[in-house]
C-alpha cells in the first residue's frame, strides 16, 4: 500500500515539481484524516523517500531513485531474477558531484569507444590524467574530448575514429576532467 502512495506522491511531483501539502495529499490518497495522511508521511520519511526541512517536506535523492530489479544477461535469453533495491543515476555515475559536471558531445571521433553525437558525458574536474584515459583537453587554444596519450614526457590526443589523425599541441595540452561515464538516450 505504501508503494501505491508513493507513487502518487512522485506523479503530483512531476507533474507540479514539488510535493504536495498535508491537504492535497488527502485528495490524492481519497483519505478524510489528516492523522492518516501524516502516518503516511512518516511512513515515507522512515523509508528515507521524502525528508522535512523546517515545515516543508522534501525529496531526498532516494526519491527519485529507480528500481534496480535484478540482473539480466545479454546474451542466451534466460529469466531475468527480480531483487528490488533503489539506485539513483546519479549515486551510480557520480563519484564526486562537486567535482562533477556534464557535457554533451558534438562529433564522432570517439564513436570506437561507444560515445556518439548527443551522447552525455560525465567529467570528473581534474588536471591530471592517465594515458589512454578520455579527457577534457584544451589543446592550443581548442576545447576537445580525446583520448589522452603519453610518449614518454611528450603528450598528445588521439580519437577513437580512424578518419582523424592524432593531435599533437603546437602550444599547450591543458587537461581540465576525465570522462567517468556515458549517458544515452534511446529514442
Amino acid at each position: 500500500m505504501i508503494n501505491e502512495r508513493l507513487e502518487a506522491i512522485k506523479k503530483f511531483y512531476h507533474r507540479h515539481k514539488r510535493l504536495p501539502s498535508y491537504s492535497e495529499m488527502l485528495q490524492l490518497f481519497t483519505l478524510s484524516s489528516k492523522n492518516a495522511v501524516f502516518k503516511i508521511v512518516q511512513k515515507c520519511i522512515g523509508l528515507g523517500f521524502i525528508k522535512k526541512e523546517g515545515n516543508k517536506l522534501a525529496p531526498t535523492s532516494k526519491f527519485f531513485a529507480l528500481p534496480l530489479v535484478g540482473l539480466v544477461k545479454a546474451g542466451f535469453p534466460i529469466l531475468a531474477e527480480e531483487n528490488r533495491d533503489y539506485l539513483t543515476l546519479d549515486e551510480y555515475l557520480i563519484e564526486d558531484p562537486q567535482s562533477s559536471f556534464l557535457l554533451k558531445v558534438s562529433g564522432d571521433s570517439l564513436i570506437g569507444l561507444g560515445i556518439f553525437d548527443g551522447d552525455i558525458v560525465i567529467i570528473h574536474k581534474k588536471h591530471q590524467a592517465l594515458s589512454g584515459d578520455v579527457v577534457l583537453a584544451q589543446i592550443d587554444t581548442e576545447w576537445t574530448l580525446k583520448i589522452l596519450k603519453k610518449d614518454g614526457v611528450k603528450a598528445y590526443l588521439e580519437s577513437a575514429n580512424p578518419k582523424y589523425p592524432p593531435f599533437f599541441p603546437k602550444q599547450d595540452l591543458q587537461i581540465f576532467g576525465v570522462v567517468k561515464a556515458v549517458v544515452r538516450k534511446f529514442n
